[in-house]
């Protein structure tokens, strides 16, 4: 385990353990966050705990010409029923993430910090969020990281079904107007796993992110 100093410089992801902790401390400043996507490293941490930095070996990305469609969001896309917005309310998704997190948790990795960094880098233009609407309410989103070509994927949030899947299908198709080649989903789950997401090994995951930031 690394513990960081000011200088603004992570260990190799190599060095991370098994479970892809790799170091702690250091601080949430715009220029650290950019660093460590750059080297396809996060930060994730329980309140009262120090900053905790993740670079998990196998990592979940979801390609986004490879995201499944079900047939019953084809069919609510086509009613009408919810509407799409990209970067509308950034700061107001992250905290419905964060509420949504503390459903059967002990608090949310989503604190006050965090949110302030995030806002701070999509004022800046690296941070986004997709959200969905229904019936003038936000009720699911998304958010997180675009350097280049890559997207990093945060959280996602809903308080009604299928909205946070909506966001993530609206979301992903203005990725692939953008030529977006990649989405990291940082940790495995059976939820993205059937929206398209795959597991591959760190290294190819680090080649991909030199290619295309």
């Amino acid at each position: 385990m690394y513990l960081l100093s000011e200088d603004i410089v992570f260990p190799p992801v190599e060095e991370a353990d098994e479970d892809g902790f790799l170091a702690i401390g250091g601080d949430l400043s715009t220029e650290r966050l950019l660093e460590a996507y750059r080297n396809g490293i996060f930060p994730w941490y329980n309140e009262d705990e120090p900053i905790c930095w993740w670079s998990p070996d196998p990592r979940c990305v979801l390609f986004p010409q490879k995201l499944h469609v079900s047939k019953s969001m084809n069919q609510l896309i086509r009613k009408g029923q919810f509407r799409f917005s990209m970067d509308t309310c950034f700061t107001e998704v992250m905290e419905n993430c964060r509420s949504m997190a503390r459903k059967g948790e002990q608090g949310s990795w989503i604190q006050d910090e965090l949110i302030a960094a995030y806002t701070k880098l999509h004022e800046l233009g690296y941070a986004h969020s997709g959200e969905t609407w229904y019936d003038g309410k936000l009720v699911g989103g998304m958010y997180g990281v675009q350097l280049g070509k890559i997207f990093f994927g945060e959280s996602m949030f809903s308080f009604m079904s299928n909205a946070s899947k909506f966001a993530l299908t609206g979301f992903v198709k203005e990725l692939v107007k953008q030529d977006v080649q990649l989405i990291d989903c940082q940790m495995k789950t059976d939820h993205l796993l059937s929206l398209g997401a795959e597991m591959i090994p760190r290294s190819e995951f680090i080649a991909i992110l030199r290619q295309y930031i």
